[in-house]
């Protein structure tokens, strides 16, 4: 499946009370149930859960955690676009040793890419150099 945007208005209402001091909703969006928010700090995670999705998980990738960012862009078929990013998931970030996950989101074909793509990929740039600093 693939994602579609929503509203920040619609994301402050049902997630504004989520949020920490100074973190502010950039982008979101939907897929089915869940949900993928973008904020100036992390990206949130809303897994919606059971036959009624009341029950929800969440789950944080912090910003500065960001390391690499891929793009697959659509094909001319039915493809869809493919964001992966890789992101250390140990907090201790002076550590001799680091963990890392990857987490793959698909886009619609029509999604400009670009605005996302340019501003994750800057986030890895400066932690990279923030991490070797």
């Amino acid at each position: 499946g693939n994602m579609s945007e929503v509203s920040k208005d619609s994301l402050a209402k049902d997630y504004g009370h989520l949020l920490i001091e100074q973190e502010e909703i950039q982008a979101g969006y939907a897929l089915i149930r869940d949900l993928v928010i973008f904020t100036n700090i992390r990206i949130l995670f809303v897994d919606r859960q059971g036959t009624t999705g009341k029950k929800a998980r969440y789950k944080t990738i912090f910003l500065m955690n960001i390391i690499n960012v891929e793009l697959e862009t659509a094909g001319a078929m039915l493809d869809d676009s493919e964001l992966t990013i890789e992101y250390l998931d140990n907090i201790r970030l002076k550590a001799h040793s680091e963990s890392r996950q990857t987490l793959t989101l698909e886009f619609p074909k029509r999604y400009d890419m670009g605005p996302l793509y340019t501003m994750l990929m800057k986030l890895a740039y400066e932690n990279r150099l923030r991490a070797n600093g």
